[in-house]
């Protein structure tokens, strides 16, 4: 099954380890599923395609547990009439191996019902500890 056929079938969209993976990098299996099975993301972008993978799967606890704690909502939100539909990766600094922080200019784009748009954001990143969590995002 196509990405496109997971979302448009009701709900969050199923994806199968052989799909190609929403974030579109690769195969499902071979890209983020093994970042939601608790695999730690070796860079700030690769967090960053994982987070939407979890938006597009509803995937709300790797969505909370790769939130910094400092900035994470009580409640995530995720809503199943949201179809995420695409990710372009625009740009990244920094959040390589060694790096300390990072960010990552995307847009996302998605559609409720017939209405259509997209986000543009670059988001901040920083580890804590192994890990790089999400910290914050500016609306482009």
């Amino acid at each position: 099954m196509s990405f496109g056929a997971a979302a448009a079938s009701g709900g969050f969209a199923r994806v199968s380890p052989d799909d190609p993976c929403p974030c579109g990098r690769d195969r499902f299996d071979g890209c983020c599923a093994p970042l939601l099975d608790g695999r730690d993301a070796p860079t700030a972008e690769r967090l960053m395609r994982s987070r939407y993978t979890a938006f597009v799967i509803g995937n709300a606890e790797y969505l909370r547990r790769t939130w910094h704690p400092r900035t994470r909502p009580s409640d995530v939100g995720l809503d199943p009439a949201t179809r995420w539909t695409g990710l372009e990766i625009l740009s990244a600094e920094a959040g390589a191996a060694g790096d300390e922080s990072g960010s990552v200019e995307f847009r996302a784009r998605w559609r409720v019902g017939r209405e259509h748009d997209e986000l543009h954001e670059r988001s901040r990143f920083a580890r804590r500890g192994a890990r790089w969590v999400y910290v914050d995002g500016e609306i482009l």
